[in-house]
């Protein structure tokens, strides 16, 4: 898939944002452009997605993701190849990609003009969005499908109840349950109803039924086959009990705290958790996250995925911004930065 040729880049320096301690400002820096190692291709960044987990390890609170500052952050992306290394055959310059690009490991982060990725990471952009749209989706869709395909074998006439499902993950992983052929059940708060509906499922007022009330009125009481947690807490434990008896299955993207397992033993379910970030610490399963990508841009081409995004508009000169209305969680959707080159382009936007 390929596009307009890149724009030849006549310095050799980038624009990037680095945070250089825990809670502090972004800092415009001029970094040296990177190249493309074996394996690698250099992406000029059109648009850097913000997840929760970026506002976490800039407020140096998220020891997992193996970021030490000082450090350019930013995972989610969506550029233009500009340049491939040796033993790259799926990309050429030109080709509009979107991929968990870095910003963890000690990996450079997607908030620059400019970066070096694993070609594996990487997938073509899906055709029917722009550069804005879909850096929204790597993090949350390859969640969303390691939880409840390559996790929970998702398949067509399973009822499915996912557990935030207007949220970050949560609206994907009730898109991708829908185009799998489940029955889809989503907990959201009343003003999402409409929103859930649009997705072909049906919405659960966690702030008004019980999980007992809710899992006798939709499944007659014998539970949900599949159980997608993306709120993590009090809730894992509420999906416990309302998962199917005899080989139903709870999957969390968030179970990483103390949580009595006798529910679940009881009913004869299972369990299983997802860690997106693993590829990019070790190395080991990058050729996955690219696969499910590709497959996620079928979806979406088809009109069967669609991100859910804030309205509001941010640049790298107001980054912060963007980052302290995710860390609020006032967000209405997915938030994203779209990053100009120094030629004055930059992602055109979902009217554009």
């Amino acid at each position: 898939m390929s596009h307009s040729p890149p724009t030849t880049t006549t310095t050799t320096t980038m624009r990037a944002l680095r945070v250089d301690q825990p809670g502090g400002d972004f800092v415009a820096v001029d970094l040296p452009l990177p190249a493309a190692a074996p394996g690698q291709v250099v992406v000029r960044v059109q648009a850097s997605g913000v997840n929760p987990l970026d506002t976490k390890i800039r407020a140096g609170q998220a020891a997992h993701a193996r970021q030490p500052l000082p450090a350019v952050l930013g995972i989610d992306m969506a550029g233009i190849v500009e340049q491939v290394g040796p033993g790259v055959t799926t990309f050429a310059p030109g080709d509009a990609v979107y991929g968990m690009a870095g910003g963890i490991g000690g990996l450079q982060g997607t908030l620059a003009e400019r970066i070096a990725v694993d070609a594996r990471l990487l997938a073509h952009k899906p055709a029917r969005l722009s550069p804005h749209e879909a850096a929204a989706l790597p993090l949350a869709v390859i969640t969303a499908w390691e939880g409840l395909v390559d996790r929970a074998g998702v398949r067509p006439g399973q009822t499915v109840l996912v557990q935030g499902g207007a949220g970050g993950v949560g609206h994907v992983a009730v898109q991708l349950a829908r185009a799998r052929g489940a029955r889809v059940f989503a907990t959201v708060a009343a003003e999402d109803f409409d929103l859930v509906r649009s997705w072909g499922a049906t919405p659960v007022d966690f702030r008004t039924e019980t999980v007992d009330d809710y899992v006798a009125r939709h499944t007659g009481g014998l539970g949900f086959d599949i159980v997608f947690d993306a709120v993590g807490g009090a809730v894992l434990d509420a999906s416990f009990t309302a998962v199917r008896h005899h080989g139903g299955h709870v999957v969390s993207i968030l179970g990483w705290g103390t949580h009595s397992l006798a529910p679940l033993s009881f009913r004869a379910a299972t369990y299983s958790g997802v860690f997106t970030l693993l590829p990019l610490l070790g190395g080991e399963g990058r050729e996955r996250h690219g696969a499910i990508l590709r497959e996620a841009a079928v979806l979406v081409d088809a009109g069967q995925l669609t991100p859910r995004l804030d309205p509001r508009r941010f640049t790298l000169a107001d980054a912060g911004e963007a980052h302290a209305l995710v860390a609020s969680g006032r967000g209405q959707g997915k938030v994203v930065v779209d990053v100009a080159a120094r030629d004055g382009s930059t992602a055109p936007g979902p009217k554009d």
